[in-house]
């Protein structure tokens, strides 16, 4: 579990930092689930160790969870959004562009319903929440931006 908490945080350090008390059920449901493997071993040293393996199952698991739809909620999208691009690359080209429609559209809707606040409510605000919203839109700009680069890059891969 060392190793798996150690690889989750070098390639999604930015998005999560698992604890050990969420690896071990998590894992436990993946292998209930026939998405994951597992097998005992003695290591050099002497310890038990458990080596996990994703099986095509798992991997099927994967790519759907990543085209199924993200939650309504905009505090949960920015980061789920980013989680779901940085693992695109195991989609074949119309399930990322797909993926990249969908994400595009929620993130247009939520820029839209800050900038919304923003306009309608300005006098109202105070000045903390006038510049956290002001990020926000300039965070989902950014998301907008990447998103467009990707369906680029995807579409001329995928002649």
């Amino acid at each position: 579990m060392y190793a798996i908490q150690k690889g989750i945080e070098a390639e999604f350090a930015p998005f999560t930092s698992p604890s050990f008390g969420a690896l071990k059920p998590a894992l436990r449901r993946l292998e209930a689930g026939g998405f994951i493997t597992s097998r005992k071993m003695m290591s050099d040293g002497g310890k038990l160790s458990v080596f996990y393996s994703v099986t095509k199952s798992g991997i099927g698991e994967l790519k759907r969870l990543l085209t199924e739809d993200l939650s309504q909620n905009p505090l949960q999208f920015l980061s789920n959004a980013r989680v779901k691009l940085s693992c695109a690359e195991i989609l074949d080209s119309s399930s990322k562009s797909e993926m990249f429609l969908n994400l595009k559209t929620l993130a247009f809707k939520f820029k839209s319903d800050a900038e919304e606040i923003l306009a309608d409510e300005y006098t109202k605000l105070s000045f903390y929440q006038k510049i956290v919203l002001d990020n926000t839109v300039c965070e989902y700009d950014n998301l907008i931006t990447i998103i467009e680069g990707f369906e680029k890059d995807n579409a001329g891969n995928s002649k």
